[in-house]
């Protein structure tokens, strides 16, 4: 029987249209040795029309996707750029 580790697949820890906050979020990210992947970043501009109002409605938000064992200090260090809280 074949078992999968699931310990460092992908995580999205934040997600916003926001390219500002995209750039920050990576800044942090960044400065903490913290790997990641800017999912959906590549196609905003290949589908459709391109942007509007900052993301492509038909490829979404961009999402920021760390290894799992990163993602409770990537969310600490995102917390205070999600507009939700």
């Amino acid at each position: 029987m074949v078992t999968r580790d699931d310990s460092d697949s992908p995580v999205t820890v934040f997600e916003t249209s926001d390219q500002g906050l995209i750039a920050v979020a990576k800044s942090l990210l960044e400065e903490a040795d913290i790997p990641f992947f800017a999912k959906g970043e590549g196609i905003q501009d290949l589908i459709g029309g391109g942007r509007i109002g900052g993301f492509n409605i038909l490829a979404g938000p961009i999402q920021l996707q760390v290894p799992a064992h990163d993602a409770d200090a990537a969310r600490e260090l995102l917390k205070d750029l999600d507009p939700r809280t």
